[in-house]
């Protein structure tokens, strides 16, 4: 590729190269306060045009790499952020097997995680950007990482993708966010830069201590999950617990039997953040 980056986020890092300047140089200066980058990248990701003419008229961005989707149709050059940050959502999904991947964000507090987990819209990303600016340390929006071995979250602290009116919601003093791309597939899409305490301590796992599956948008309630339906929940978040087998079976059995989960129905950010605090407080 004639143009590339290095980004290292937690145990991960990543190649990206891209037939244009632009995708790199948003990339670059969206990760510009993290980490150096390691020597041998684990995943490398490509942005190239589908067709040689779509790389100067109507150019359009193809996600390639170590692993790919056929079938994905190319963003606009005017998204070559969003399709980098796609393209690392992939390879983690399809081609990381040292921890556990849960689609879950992740934020820690008094040395233990909190892992929020649910479908699109549930409010996930908000609410960890919300308690992060009160003060806990964001481990990860996209992915959680369980390593098999000890039980432990591993930080996978990306930018945090907030979509539309959690753009507003979050936009705290100090808060650094990349550009604003507007008319994606999911509407307005800016990242939220994670702060400086959640990039130093970005190497430090931490053992989970809740599981919550929040849903945004419902009258205030909270009730517990069984281990049972905590576990069939989890499997259907994972991307990888199918292909590491039975260490994935042994990595969810363990983390369902440990953590208690909590299911949690909120009307807007601040009742998700006193219910969230609540029921910390309580454990």
């Amino acid at each position: 590729m004639r143009h590339a980056t290095a980004i290292r986020v937690g145990p991960v890092t990543f190649r990206v190269g891209s037939a244009w300047p632009a995708p790199v140089a948003a990339l670059a200066d969206l990760y510009r306060d993290y980490p150096p980058p390691g020597d041998v990248p684990d995943f490398t990701v490509r942005l190239e045009p589908p067709r040689p003419w779509r790389r100067v008229f109507r150019p359009q961005v193809a996600i390639a790499g170590d692993f790919t989707l056929p079938e994905a149709v190319p963003l606009p050059l005017a998204h070559g952020l969003l399709a980098a940050e796609m393209g690392m959502n992939l390879q983690m999904a399809l081609g990381h097997r040292r921890h556990l991947l849960l689609h879950a964000s992740s934020v820690e507090r008094d040395g233990a995680a909190l892992l929020m987990t649910g479908e699109s819209g549930a409010g996930k990303s908000t609410l960890s950007a919300l308690l992060a600016a009160r003060g806990w340390r964001f481990m990860g929006d996209e992915f959680a990482l369980v390593a098999p071995d000890t039980g432990l979250v591993h930080p996978f602290p990306r930018p945090v993708s907030l979509k539309n009116e959690s753009v507003a919601a979050v936009a705290w003093a100090g808060a650094r966010f990349g550009p604003v791309l507007a008319g994606t597939p999911k509407g307005t899409i800016r990242h939220l830069v994670p702060d400086a305490a959640a990039l130093v301590a970005m190497d430090r796992p931490v053992p989970p201590r809740l599981l919550v599956f929040p849903r945004f948008g419902h009258a205030a309630a909270v009730r517990p999950v069984a281990p049972a339906e905590a576990f069939v929940r989890l499997t259907e978040a994972s991307t990888n617990y199918v292909a590491l087998g039975e260490a994935g079976f042994r990595a969810l059995t363990g983390l369902v039997q440990a953590v208690p989960a909590v299911a949690v129905d909120y009307p807007d950010g601040a009742g998700g953040i006193a219910a969230v605090e609540a029921l910390w407080t309580a454990r």
